[in-house]
């Protein structure tokens, strides 16, 4: 398996092929994301900005970043990086949602960097967990196929998305949408991944990430 190193620079090469963003406005957006995490009153004046800015993103995602519909991933506590890729993605085109595919092709990389520094920032309130049994079956399968990459509590790492707490509905959705892949067109690992999985499988995951 790669390391995190390995897969930081794998996702930076991705994003400097898309044909949204050059390589050079890449690295640059990255160089000045990691500046202003790193500097407290830069990240202070970027999280005020963002607040402003996610009026539109709290119908779904919460003000807090705690989703208000189950099929929609909170974005509390996920990790700033991880938030621009995803809007780097949908902006390219990698990743597609009606919403979010146009919202993303109206914001300014100061918008993205904000939005991702804002709901970073932001604490994940936990949800009821599901089925002990089912959820139990899904914590052995999470600790060997899942933390390596995703942190032994599902905290997620720099790019890797935090899973602690995301409602059971969207990792199911998540999962069979990963299934539902081409990997000659698609190069997540998640598709490798999520092909071995059943419809129990999928469920003990979902009900076990709900509740952690």
């Amino acid at each position: 398996m790669q390391n995190r190193s390995t897969q930081f620079l794998l996702f930076i090469a991705v994003l400097a092929l898309t044909p949204w963003a050059s390589a050079s406005s890449v690295y640059s957006a990255l160089a000045q994301l990691e500046e202003i995490v790193a500097d407290d009153e830069r990240r202070q004046t970027s999280y005020d900005a963002g607040e402003e800015r996610i009026r539109f993103c709290g119908y779904c995602h919460g003000r807090d970043g705690n989703s208000k519909r189950d099929y929609i991933p909170n974005l509390a506590g996920q990790h700033p990086l991880y938030l621009f890729e995803q809007f780097e993605k949908f902006g390219s085109g990698a990743r597609e949602d009606y919403v979010m595919s146009q919202l993303a092709k109206t914001l300014t990389v100061e918008e993205r960097i904000d939005i991702a520094v804002y709901y970073s920032e932001q604490k994940a309130q936990p949800r009821p967990g599901g089925e002990p049994r089912l959820a139990e079956k899904g914590g052995r399968f999470y600790e060997q196929r899942c933390a390596a990459c995703h942190g032994q509590t599902a905290e997620g790492f720099r790019d890797m998305p935090r899973l602690a707490g995301q409602p059971a509905e969207y990792v199911t959705l998540a999962l069979k949408r990963f299934q539902g892949m081409d990997p000659t067109k698609h190069r997540s690992p998640m598709i490798g991944i999520s092909a071995v999985l059943s419809e129990t499988d999928i469920q003990a995951l979902a009900a076990y990430l709900q509740g952690l």
